[in-house]
């Protein structure tokens, strides 16, 4: 793949109550998760393709978790706690995006939207965590939206290693495209 010019990155909830050492909500991963993102990102960078994180949060009262706890998942990302926190390996730069969300797509009531458009973008790489819940449902709603969706397969982490699969899976038969790392090149903007 070659020519991402209109192409952002969109990294997903790589927080530490996910991927961290002691995540509440542990996704599975093969080892170079953190540096496959890190030669990702710089690379995107010194291109000059925009990086926007998300970050999942959730009130301290849990009134936003809407649904997410019917399932027995358990309590995470609550604001002033430090599961929220993106992981030290692949904290923001100061030139870098991030959207707060409640819900598992980045779309759902964010203004991710908003920022797409005014940056031009078409394409949206995805990377993060969870394969199978919140990268999965910003590819949908990313393919609805009509970006083209682009996942590069050592950038993301699933809940365990079957879910993980069965999302890559999905994502490659309907959504989008699901790649290595050193597959995407990008050019200058």
């Amino acid at each position: 793949m070659s020519n991402l010019k209109d192409a952002a990155i969109v990294v997903i909830d790589m927080q530490y109550d996910f991927v961290g050492k002691e995540a509440v909500i542990p996704c599975k991963a093969d080892e170079s998760l953190i540096a496959s993102n890190q030669k990702l990102l710089a690379y995107a960078r010194e291109s000059g393709v925009p990086v926007i994180y998300t970050q999942e949060i959730h009130r301290k009262s849990h009134v936003d978790f809407g649904r997410e706890l019917d399932r027995s998942e358990p309590i995470h990302c609550v604001e002033g706690t430090p599961g929220v926190e993106i992981i030290e390996e692949l904290k923001p730069h100061p030139t870098d995006y991030v959207i707060q969300k409640r819900r598992y797509s980045a779309f759902f009531q964010t203004d991710l939207q908003v920022l797409l458009k005014g940056l031009g973008v078409k394409t949206i790489i995805l990377t993060g965590a969870a394969t199978d819940v919140c990268v999965r449902a910003t590819a949908t709603d990313a393919q609805q939206h009509d970006y083209y969706v682009v996942v590069p397969r050592e950038c993301v982490a699933g809940t365990s290693a079957k879910q993980h699969e069965a999302a890559l899976e999905h994502i490659d038969y309907v959504l989008g495209r699901i790649v290595s790392v050193d597959e995407l090149k990008f050019t200058a903007q």
